[in-house]
């Protein structure tokens, strides 16, 4: 294990009004710190505001949208691990997630991806298992493990953490060591020769 640190990413996928995300995003960030191999970049969409209505071919991105675009490609390019925490609408995972990664290409390229998920009965699951789908078109990978919280407003106390620490510790350093191999081993490849498609 190198001690150069690793750059990960941790993004909020949700921008709904009384979503639960950033509840789940600041727990797993805590646990990503104290893992000790990852500086950590908090990234909530919501802050990043994109429309669905992208430019055509050609067409200048109105500048406000531009900002917004510029800011979440350097801070996703800047990262050697991205974790996508999203909950499940309908099934699915919502469409501000999908807009934030459309709106981008090559900053997934060649890096690995965790998911966390959140919902009700289903925890999410629905929503991690489309995203597997869509991250692979981006020339990226998924870690084999993620993390899902069942009925996550009873699975987590008013302190912001899951009731069930010891589970939900253990269920955070499999994630994360995972994503510490593939992002070491994929960030010596890139430097090696980067990658393209």
């Amino acid at each position: 294990m190198t001690e150069t640190m690793l750059r990960l990413a941790l993004v909020t996928g949700s921008v709904r009004e009384g979503r639960f995300g950033p509840t789940v995003t600041n727990w797993f960030a805590g646990e990503a710190r104290a893992f000790g191999r990852y500086e950590v970049d908090t990234i909530d969409l919501r802050e990043l505001p994109l429309p669905l209505i992208m430019p055509g071919w050609g067409e200048e991105t109105p500048a406000e949208v531009a900002l917004h675009v510029r800011e979440l490609s350097g801070r996703l390019a800047a990262a050697d691990a991205i974790v996508v925490v999203t909950p499940e609408y309908n099934h699915s995972f919502p469409a501000s997630l999908k807009n934030a990664i459309d709106w981008t290409r090559e900053e997934w390229f060649g890096k690995p991806v965790g998911l966390i998920s959140y919902g009700g009965q289903s925890g999410g699951i629905r929503a991690a298992e489309q995203l597997r789908q869509v991250f692979p078109e981006m020339h990226a990978m998924t870690v084999r493990d993620a993390l899902s919280f069942h009925n996550a407003r009873d699975a987590f106390g008013e302190d912001g953490r899951p009731k069930d620490e010891e589970a939900a510790a253990r269920a955070a350093k499999g994630l994360l060591d995972q994503l510490d191999w593939w992002a070491e081993a994929l960030r010596t490849a890139r430097a090696r020769r980067p990658y393209t498609a």
